[in-house]
């Protein structure tokens, strides 16, 4: 048999083959794809990308009065700050402490300034208080601040300027969340002469630039100084992609009052008719602003105009017009950081944040014997020298009382023209463009507003494993985006005291009380939405109200370990107290054993001599 097989034709048959192989492999494919599809969990959508968080620019004015800024009813040229002013909020019953570092250490933390350590400045603290648990003046090491919680979120951090709030190693900026800082530690200093003392109340000037001793140029201008610093900061970290806290705390307008000559030019001859008209005006334009009610009534100034002689006149004038011009000088400086960060795409994602540590300083160190003999070796008053370097000036009572308009008393006292400034806040996401806040609001609302913000926490009990005091303040956004028109409950109450000054809010509702030279020590009820300059005294009017919120105070000044003032306390004069025993009691003990040895010396020359 023929046992031969039959040939394959091989040029089909393969094709045929891989082609079914093909078709199979993808059914198995697509079979396996549809049974997972089937049988898996669905998937959430991919969330949406958080939004960036915005760079912070903190601006402190120095003793600016509540109608010095334009948008506030001024006729001081201050478009940097008006133009934030119509992009943001303006807010009409600000309230701060009647001193500097009392004002700050609220500021930087959200915690009452007693709380806080700094219960009053160590230049008028009473020596019964110094020392004390509220009265460190310098910051407790209780508090978190709000640089330190903001470069805990990853956020760069920046201070130039006035610090003050204390030079020990765990006060200084660094210490307190700054990665960079270049501050003046003490109350002020010369604004042309970074090493020129303002008053005899410290040994000198401390600088510190990243915590050390700082070298500082022979000359400058203070604003301008502060700026630059702040843009070479800026510019070195442009490569960095987190945001930016950048607190820039100005001398301007701290006395001395001084200014190029080019800001102060344009006021000359502006304050001629004399403080009540000025003060007239500015109340009017505020009104006009929708700050205040119309025809807010005003006390009666305690300085009079008309009985000045033609020269003291002229005098007065220039200072008012030096005032004016610091205060432009520093606006300008400020539009320079604001036109930088234009030019650098960052405006956009900025919120900006100004206002004055306290009301305008009415004092003038010239009325004092032992200052005037001080100044005298150190200054000039010449008319024609005045904002320039070498010279010195105060605008005194009656152009700080029109700086308040239409508010009553200044710096240090309880009145509202001491502690409600002018505040503005610009670039918050939602917040209505040129929004006015009436209701009472307070600096320690400021450090919680800016941690929500940048989605930060506040401290809760402790921090870096100690216990700390956790900011008392309320957010502000809710006013700011028009979701509610007051930041505080009904009937909830806000103190305040500083060296015996005293007040207590709730609502619409402050009762206040002066000590001497400025006020009797009597409290009395003023409702400060309608009568924000505190004419008509209503405790007898609302006997349960006054009652009550005295008794509210009490309840505070023992909560917040707030101590009575010594018998026959006088703040002018306990400077000059703390001045000796602060500056010249020390200075003194370095000499003594100089003394001592140089009279040993004498002495056994004489008796070497004589034998």
């Amino acid at each position: 048999p023929n046992t031969s097989r039959p040939m394959t034709n091989t040029s089909t048959s393969r094709p045929a083959r891989a082609a079914r192989a093909a078709l199979l492999a993808l059914l198995l494919a697509l079979a396996t794809a549809s049974w997972a599809a089937a049988t898996a969990a669905p998937t959430a959508p991919a969330p949406a990308s958080a939004p960036a968080r915005p760079n912070i620019v903190l601006i402190v004015a120095d003793d600016w009065g509540y109608t010095d800024v334009g948008a506030f009813g001024g006729e001081i040229a201050t478009p940097n700050l008006d133009a934030l002013a119509a992009a943001g909020t303006r807010f009409a019953s600000f309230h701060v402490s009647g001193e500097c570092s009392p004002t700050r250490a609220m500021l930087l933390t959200g915690v009452d300034n007693h709380r806080a350590g700094v219960g009053a400045m160590r230049e008028t603290v009473p020596w019964s208080h110094y020392g004390k648990p509220g009265y460190l003046t310098v910051l407790d090491r209780g508090v978190v601040t709000l640089a330190s919680l903001l470069r805990d979120g990853g956020y760069r951090t920046y201070a130039v300027g006035k610090w003050h709030l204390g030079k020990e190693p765990h006060n200084l900026p660094g210490a307190r969340g700054f990665g960079r800082s270049l501050v003046q530690a003490d109350s002020g200093s010369d604004n042309w002469d970074p090493r020129q003392r303002y008053l005899a109340l410290t040994d000198k000037v401390h600088w510190y630039e990243d915590d050390r001793e700082a070298r500082m140029p022979r000359e400058y201008y203070s604003s301008r100084f502060f700026v630059d610093r702040a843009l070479e900061w800026l510019a070195a970290d442009a490569a960095r992609p987190e945001p930016f806290f950048l607190y820039v705390a100005f001398q301007a307008n701290h006395i001395p009052l001084q200014a190029p000559p080019e800001a102060i030019a344009p006021y000359r001859g502006r304050y001629d008719a004399g403080w009540e008209r000025l003060r007239e005006e500015r109340r009017d334009r505020a009104a006009t602003l929708g700050l205040i009610p119309e025809g807010a009534p005003m006390v009666p100034q305690t300085a009079d105009w008309d009985a000045l002689s033609p020269v003291d006149r002229a005098h007065y004038a220039r200072r008012m017009e030096v005032y004016a011009g610091m205060a432009s000088a520093m606006d300008a400086e400020l539009g320079r950081l604001i036109a930088r960060l234009r030019a650098t795409g960052e405006y956009d994602r900025t919120v900006f944040v100004f206002l004055s540590d306290n009301g305008a300083e009415a004092s003038d160190p010239h009325g004092i014997l032992a200052a005037r003999m001080w100044l005298a070796t150190q200054y000039t008053q010449d008319i024609d020298r005045l904002g320039g370097p070498g010279a010195y000036t105060a605008v005194g009572e009656g152009w700080a009382g029109a700086a308040a308009s239409p508010l009553a008393t200044w710096k240090f006292y309880a009145g509202e023209g001491g502690l409600r400034v002018p505040m503005i806040v610009s670039g918050v996401p939602g917040a209505r463009a040129g929004g006015i806040v009436k209701s009472f609001t307070h600096v320690t609302d400021v450090t919680p507003t800016l941690l929500e913000v940048a989605g930060s926490a506040p401290p809760q009990a402790t921090y870096g494993g100690r216990p700390v005091a956790t900011p008392t303040g309320r957010s502000l956004l809710p006013v700011m985006r028009g979701e509610t028109d007051r930041v505080r409950a009904p009937g909830e109450t806000l103190g305040y005291e500083l060296a015996g000054n005293a007040a207590l809010f709730r609502d619409d509702l402050k009762l206040v009380r002066n000590r001497p030279p400025m006020g009797d020590g009597r409290w009395r009820l003023y409702d400060i939405a309608a009568d924000p300059g505190e004419t008509q005294d209503l405790s007898a009017a609302r006997p349960q109200d006054f009652a009550a919120m005295q008794a509210a105070w009490e309840r505070w000044a023992q909560e917040n370990g707030v101590l009575p003032m010594p018998e026959g306390y006088e703040p002018r004069r306990q400077v000059l107290l703390n001045a000796l025993r602060f500056v010249y009691l020390p200075m003194l003990m370095w000499l003594l054993p100089a003394l001592a040895l140089t009279a040993g010396a004498w002495i056994l020359w004489r008796r070497r001599r004589r034998a």
